[in-house]
């Protein structure tokens, strides 16, 4: 699983038939520290996320053994809305 955080949609009327019905979002991997990375990646939506929120993704099979994505060409998805992030300090 990798942390992103979704910065606007995907709106695509020809596309695999499969893909029909999903909600595709572009979405920017960030780093712990909340900076960003470089790369933008295009994901299902399969959690309901909104605009600017903090996602978990994840990629290749594990994406699509996602909820509805099965036998699906999706190679990304995302499947958590963050809440909070902790960190533990070692003493």
């Amino acid at each position: 699983m990798r942390i992103a955080r979704i910065l606007g949609t995907v709106v695509s009327t020809q596309k695999d038939e499969r893909l029909r019905g999903k909600k595709l979002l572009v979405v920017k991997p960030i780093n712990l520290d909340g900076s960003d990375r470089d790369d933008y990646v295009v994901a299902v939506d399969t959690v309901g996320a909104g605009f600017h929120e903090k996602v978990l993704i994840v990629g290749g099979s594990s994406a699509r053994m996602a909820e509805g994505n099965k036998d699906c060409p999706v190679d990304t998805a995302i499947v958590g809305v963050i809440d909070t992030i902790d960190f533990i300090k070692d003493e």
